[in-house]
């Protein structure tokens, strides 16, 4: 049973939220999605399995046209890691979640809602964790230099170390 849920603050519109993460995973849920009034919504879903809750704060000006109040940003001190076993993975959830976000270095990217993500092959872990210091370091010196990770190139330093 599953005691630790991430719970994320958006400031953006928590529906459109919680429809993107679902529209990206193939397992993925929305379970629940509230309006408590007074501008506060919350709403909870899953993703591969892993529950998620989200929270949106909005206040509405005297006109009665609401804007949604931010109050926290994301930074890449939290981020979520998506273990992918295929090259095919790997590419389908970089394209998803990158697009209109932000690529970074090493698997890394941010999504346009600004959550960090890690779009991690597991080839990736059994390369590096290899015996050898010599071919462990090449796959790392190869990922060093990737944003998406290519798990053919990563196979490639480490059969040439």
């Amino acid at each position: 049973m599953q005691t630790i849920t991430p719970f994320l603050w958006f400031n953006h519109n928590l529906e459109e939220v919680m429809n993107f993460y679902v529209s990206v995973f193939k397992e993925a849920s929305i379970t629940n999605f509230s309006d408590h009034g007074g501008g506060v919504r919350s709403g909870s879903f899953e993703l591969r399995g892993q529950k998620f809750m989200g929270l949106q704060v909005s206040q509405c000006d005297a006109s009665g046209q609401e804007t949604i109040i931010p109050m926290f940003k994301f930074t890449e001190a939290a981020s979520f890691f998506v273990s992918c076993d295929t090259q095919d993975e790997v590419d389908e959830y970089w394209q998803k979640l990158g697009e209109g976000g932000e690529y970074q270095q090493c698997g890394w990217l941010k999504d346009k809602f600004g959550l960090s993500w890690q779009i991690i092959p597991t080839a990736l872990g059994r390369l590096m964790g290899d015996e050898n210091p010599a071919k462990a370091g090449a796959v790392v010196q190869a990922m060093m230099q990737m944003q998406k990770i290519d798990i053919a190139g990563l196979q490639s330093a480490y059969d040439n170390a």
